[in-house]
C-alpha cells in the first residue's frame, strides 16, 4: 500500500497563482520582502540575498529577454557542494545513438508502473532524442513512471526546459518560485535552472516529459486567426511566492551536459521568499484551449492545434511544436474528416491522455501509449478509421472524451535502446497500412 501523501510545508500567501503568459510578475510570501524601484539594494529585507536567474543573454531584445530576480534565504552558491556523477538510469540526452532507428512508424503500448518505490529522477525513461544538447537544439522525449515522492531531494535541469504532461495521477511540483499542482488534462513548464521537488498526492503517477534544448516555449502567432482563440494568455498560471526554511540533510541533483551530478547540502534550496520577473514556471489547463477549424470543407493543417512552440533560427520552422487534439466539433461537408495520409519534414511523437484518437480507431493506441512517425515516413489513418470516415453521414459530429497530443520537431528523432527493446513496442505496427484495400475502379467515378 502506498504511504499517505504528506506535502512538505511551504510558506506562501493564499492566492495560489497569477494569470498571464510571459507577464512581468511580482510576488512575495512575506510583506515587504520585495524591494521597491530597484533590484539589488545594499541590504535586502529580512536578511535575504538578491539573485538574478537569466533565461536569455543579457543583451537579448526586450521582447525575448527573460530574467527574474529572486530574494532568497541563501543564494544558490550556498546550496552547493562537491558534486559526483551519478547513474542516469534510463535518462538519455541527444546526441544519442544506441541503436539504429527503424525506417518505419513505431508505436508502443502503455508502460506499466513499477512495483518498487521509484522517484521522479529514477522514473524517467527516454524514448527518443533529437538534435544536440550542446548546440541548444532539439529535444528529448520521455515517459515518467513514479511511485514515491522526492523526500529532501531536489533537482534542476541545466540542459533543458521541461514540459510535464500527466496521463495518470496528479503531481505536485514544488519549485523555488512556488507550488504547482497538475493533473491529467493539464501541463506544467519548468524553465531550465529552476529547482524543483516532485511529489505524489495520489501515490503514483505516469505521464510524458519533453526536454526542450532550444528556444523557450512561447505562444504561436495566430496570423489571420486574429486576436483570440487557441491558447489565450490569461489561462496560463504562474505560482505565487512560497518558500521553505528547513535545515535538514538534503541532496541536490543537477542535469548538465547529459549527465546527472549530485551533492549533499544541509537545507532546502526552495528558499525564495519573494521574486519578480518574467522567467518562471507555469501551468495550463488544456481544456481551456479554444480550437479553430474548417466550417465548410477540407481539413486544415494540424498546426491550427498548436498550444506552444519553441522557435528555431528559421522563421516558421519550429524546434518543437506542442500540438493537442482535444474535444471539438467536426462539421466540414464533402470532406474526409480524420487526418489525411501524408509525409512531411517534421518528425512526430504522439501520446494519448484519454479516449480514442480519431485517426487510429482500430485498437492498439491506448491512453498512456505513444507513437513515433519520423520525418518523411508515411503515416495516416488505419483501416477502421478510413472506412468509417469514408462512409459516415456528414452531419455535425462532436468528438468527445478524447485528448491526444503531439510533439513535433524539424529534426529526426532517434529511439533509445530502452524504447527499441521494450516489450511494449508493437512489432507489427509498421504494417498497419497493408490492411488498406485496393478500391480503384477505372470504370466508376
Amino acid at each position: 500500500m502506498n504511504a499517505p501523501f504528506r506535502p512538505q510545508p511551504m510558506t506562501r500567501n493564499d492566492t495560489g497563482y497569477m494569470p498571464g503568459f510571459g507577464n512581468g510578475f511580482e510576488t512575495e510570501a512575506l510583506p515587504g520582502a520585495l524591494p521597491i524601484g530597484r533590484n539589488s539594494p545594499q541590504r535586502c529585507a529580512y536578511g535575504l540575498y538578491a539573485e538574478q536567474l537569466s533565461g536569455s543573454p543579457f543583451t537579448a531584445p526586450r521582447a525575448t529577454n527573460e530574467r527574474s530576480w529572486l530574494y532568497r534565504i541563501r543564494p544558490t552558491v550556498a546550496h552547493w557542494g562537491a558534486f559526483e556523477k551519478v547513474d542516469v538510469g534510463q535518462w538519455r540526452t541527444a546526441p544519442c545513438v544506441e541503436v539504429d532507428t527503424p525506417l518505419a512508424p513505431l508505436r508502443w503500448d502503455p508502460i506499466p508502473l513499477p512495483e518498487e518505490k521509484v522517484s521522479f529522477l529514477e522514473g524517467i525513461h527516454t524514448i527518443t532524442t533529437a538534435g544536440d544538447v550542446g548546440g541548444q537544439s532539439g529535444m528529448g522525449m520521455h515517459v515518467y513512471l513514479i511511485t514515491r515522492s522526492m523526500q529532501d531531494e531536489y533537482f534542476y535541469n541545466a540542459d533543458a526546459e521541461m514540459m510535464f504532461v500527466p496521463q495518470q495521477g496528479p503531481l505536485r511540483i514544488a519549485t523555488e518560485f512556488g507550488l504547482i499542482d497538475i493533473a491529467p488534462g493539464e501541463i506544467a513548464v519548468i524553465p531550465r535552472g529552476v529547482k524543483i521537488r516532485v511529489e505524489l498526492p495520489g501515490g503514483s503517477a505516469r505521464g510524458y516529459l519533453c526536454e526542450n534544448y532550444g528556444g523557450a516555449f512561447t505562444l504561436p502567432e495566430r496570423g489571420p486567426i486574429g486576436a483570440n482563440c487557441l491558447a489565450n494568455q490569461r489561462d496560463f498560471l504562474t505560482p505565487v511566492a512560497a518558500y521553505e526554511d528547513r535545515e535538514v540533510s538534503s541532496s541536490l541533483t543537477v542535469k548538465w551536459g547529459g549527465s546527472l551530478w549530485r551533492t549533499e547540502i544541509g537545507q532546502s534550496p526552495l528558499d525564495v521568499v519573494a521574486w519578480h520577473g518574467n522567467y518562471a514556471p507555469y501551468k495550463y489547463d488544456l481544456r481551456r484551449y479554444s480550437p479553430v477549424g474548417p466550417i465548410l470543407f477540407d481539413h486544415a493543417d494540424p498546426s491550427i492545434f498548436t498550444v506552444l512552440t519553441s522557435p528555431s533560427e528559421t522563421p516558421g520552422t519550429a524546434n518543437i511544436d506542442f500540438v493537442i487534439f482535444p474535444e471539438r466539433w467536426l462539421v466540414a461537408e464533402n470532406t474526409f474528416r480524420p487526418p489525411w495520409y501524408h509525409m512531411n519534414v517534421m518528425s512526430e511523437f504522439m501520446g494519448l491522455i484519454e479516449g480514442v484518437y480519431d485517426a487510429k480507431t482500430g485498437g492498439g493506441f491506448e491512453p498512456g501509449g505513444f507513437s513515433l512517425h519520423n520525418c518523411m515516413l508515411p503515416h495516416g489513418p488505419d483501416m477502421s478509421a478510413f472506412e468509417a470516415a469514408s462512409a459516415a453521414e456528414l452531419k455535425p459530429h462532436k468528438l468527445e472524451g478524447t485528448l491526444a497530443f503531439m510533439f513535433e520537431t524539424r529534426l529526426p528523432q532517434r529511439v533509445t535502446r530502452y524504447a527499441a527493446e521494450a516489450p511494449q513496442c508493437q512489432k507489427d505496427y509498421a504494417n498497419y497500412g497493408h490492411s488498406l484495400r485496393k478500391n480503384f475502379n477505372p470504370s466508376q467515378r
